[in-house]
Order: structure tokens, then sequence, then C-alpha cells
């Protein structure tokens, strides 16, 4: 139990300079017993945990333990009698890392949810798993959370270490002329907001290491663990979940031919449906669809889940009208619902504000029907708003 403690200690002691406290810690209701926080990989989970454990309790304090379920121990030592041991030392808190690596997860937290009733249990899991689903055990006691990665409001404050205001959907088409001053008066965002679309969404942009490559590696891990391992697919189909991928990564954002893609890939049209679901569940892209439409029919249009993964995947040659589809698409989706729009414009949201997406604020731009989206510092009309604004929405 001695060197989980250290290994604790260690990590709290060395998460600067990626310590930066993200929009979730607010959000959750700390007084349940059972927390899952899910997200796909690379966007902070573990720093996230480190996080809460620093905040709320003392260096030495060994009331808290942080955990990753990938340790070696844990194919001998079941979580039950580890959390047993944790709570005669006189623990509370318990962090644990990667439940997905552990045989029966959910069987193990429910055991420790009814057998230990004053410890409290965060873990960490993958985008792709379904707490609700009804081979698990904990689906009516866990409380789960998504942690997504961060937002442009996010990475100036991890750049800059300035603390910026978040703001709702209905404040920034209300009220986004004086928001849009207000920001700009503390900060110009047009020098970071080039930087947050190459490379700002996964914080490991603090790395010093080429961030192309460590996303090319944590996008292979997403399919290989997150969608394969996970979705227990046999190691043979990775080749061809791997072609859909990319051929939905060059094409997108587009309507996807799924009978072209079945030809291309060697598998069924309704095997293309299903691996787009994964890959969107992994959240590497996102599928839009129509009011009242959803899997498994087709998407109106696909997108990559964000901007970063655009870059690698199509070598860096890549158009900003689809880079600020997939930035609006990606910041939205977060706390908002995005559906496909009409014709004169691409996004409705929550089934009340219609978005169309340009590169430049042209004239004659006035609509009562929707709201005109441009890639600018600050806008004159009322309906016309800089891209840049939504990503202050967390």
């Amino acid at each position: 139990m001695e060197s989980f403690f250290n290994t604790h200690k260690y990590l709290i002691d060395n998460i600067e300079p990626c310590l930066y406290r993200r929009y979730l810690m607010n959000n959750i209701d700390w007084s349940h017993r059972l927390i899952g926080i899910k997200g796909s990989r690379g966007v902070g989970k573990t720093t996230f945990l480190l996080q809460y454990a620093k905040e709320n309790y003392e260096e030495k304090d060994k009331k808290c333990l942080y955990i990753n379920l990938n340790h070696f121990y844990f194919t001998e030592c079941s979580l039950v009698s580890f959390a047993a041991k944790f709570v005669e030392m006189g623990g509370v808190t318990l962090l644990v890392d990667q439940v997905f690596k552990y045989p029966e997860w959910s069987q193990e937290l429910r055991k420790c949810y009814d057998l230990y009733p004053n410890l409290k249990i965060v873990f960490t899991g993958s985008s792709v798993i379904k707490l609700k689903e009804t081979n698990l055990q904990i689906g009516d006691i866990a409380h789960s959370y998504n942690l997504h990665g961060f937002s442009f409001r996010e990475y100036i404050g991890a750049v800059t270490g300035v603390e910026l205001t978040s703001y709702s959907i209905e404040e920034i088409v209300k009220n986004h002329r004086a928001l849009a001053s207000d920001v700009l008066k503390i900060i110009d965002v047009e020098k970071y907001f080039e930087d947050y679309i190459h490379h700002g969404y996964y914080p490991f942009f603090f790395e010093k290491r080429n961030y192309s490559e460590n996303l090319l590696k944590t996008m292979n891990m997403m399919l290989e663990v997150d969608i394969l391992y996970i979705q227990e697919i046999e190691q043979s189909y990775l080749t061809k979940i791997r072609k859909l991928f990319y051929l939905l990564a060059i094409q997108s954002p587009a309507t996807p031919n799924v009978s072209q893609l079945s030809l291309d890939c060697g598998i069924s049209r309704a095997t293309v449906m299903n691996y787009m679901k994964y890959l969107q569940d992994a959240r590497l892209i996102n599928m839009l669809y129509k009011p009242g439409c959803g899997f498994p029919k087709k998407p109106n249009m696909v997108y990559m889940n964000n901007t970063n993964i655009m870059f690698p995947t199509k070598l860096g040659d890549v158009e900003s009208r689809a880079l600020n589809e997939t930035f609006f698409y990606n910041q939205l989706n977060v706390l908002a619902k995005v559906n496909k729009s009409g014709r004169k414009s691409q996004f409705m949201v929550n089934n009340k504000y219609h978005f169309r997406i340009e590169l430049e604020d042209k004239k004659n731009t006035k609509s009562h029907s929707h709201f005109v989206v441009v890639d600018t510092k600050q806008t004159e009309e009322s309906n016309v708003i800089p891209l840049w604004l939504f990503g202050f929405l967390y």
C-alpha cells in the first residue's frame, strides 16, 4: 500500500505545468459516492483526478489515494480487497483510473459501493463505455460526467494564465457584440485562435514532443483500445476500421456515401454504420442529423470530432471552411443539441437557433431566420457573430 501512496505523492507533485483547472470541476456534484469521469483518450482524465486530490487533500493526507487499474498488482489483488485495506487505514476517497482495463470492473465497483458506505470512489473510463447498459451493475448508482478536450477559452487560460468567463449560447446570440468587446479588452484572440485550431484541443500540447505525431499515436490507441478492446472486435478488423476512418477524414465534412464506403472497406453497409457509431463514441468523428433522426440512419453530414484531428489525417491540406464548421460543431456539441438545419444554414442548435458559417462578413447579411458566423474579431450586425466566441461556451 505504501508504494501506491508514494506514487500518488509523486504524481501530485509533478502535474505542473499542466495544472489548468478544467470547466468540469465546478459542474460535478462531489457529494455523490460513486462518480464516473468519461472522456476520449488524451483529454486529461488522469490529470483531472490528480487536480481534485490536490485541491481537496493535503499532500501527506492518506485519506485520498490515486490508483491505476492497469498496474500489474491488480492482476492478483481485487479492487474490493484493495478498497478494504484502504478503508481500514482511514481512507475516504479512492481515485480509480482506467477501470476498463480491469475484468468485471462494474461488479467490483458495485461491491465497493455496497460494502463501504463511507468510501467515495471517483473513476475514469473511455467515452465508449455506456454506464447505463444492462450488463453493467452500477448504472443506477454511478453519476457520470463527460470530460471533453480544451475549449478555446480554456486553451487561452492554459497558455496565458488569464482566466476568462464562459458564456451560455443565449448570452452569445443576444449580446455577442458587448461580450466580444469585453474579451478583446483583455486578450487578443487572433494571437491564439490559429494555434488552438491546429494543436489546442488536447492538453498534451504542453509536452515537448511533436504534437501531430503524438496525436496520431493517440488516435491509433483510440482505434485499438477504445474501439477494438472495449467493443470486443477481432483484431483482424482493425485495418477496415482504420481505412473507414481515413476515408471519412479526407472527405469531411461531407455526406457519407455508405454504399461506396462499404465497397472500399470490404464490409457491409450495416457494419459501416456500426463502425461509424463506434468512431463517434470514441470521439474521433461527429455525425450530424436532421431533427428527429439518428443512428442507425445515415447521417446528413460527418465531421471530424475536432479541428486538431484534421491536420495529420489530411496531411495539412485543410480548407478554412471545413475548419470553421468543425470548430463550431465541436464547441457547441459539448453543452447543446446540434442538428442539421435547412438550406440557408448548416446548423440548428437546441431546436431554436439556426447558424450559417461564412468565411467572411458579407454585406446584406441581415436575416430574421438565422445567424451568420464569421471568422473575424468583431462584428457590427446583431445577427453576425464572430466564430471564436463560440469557443467560450465552456
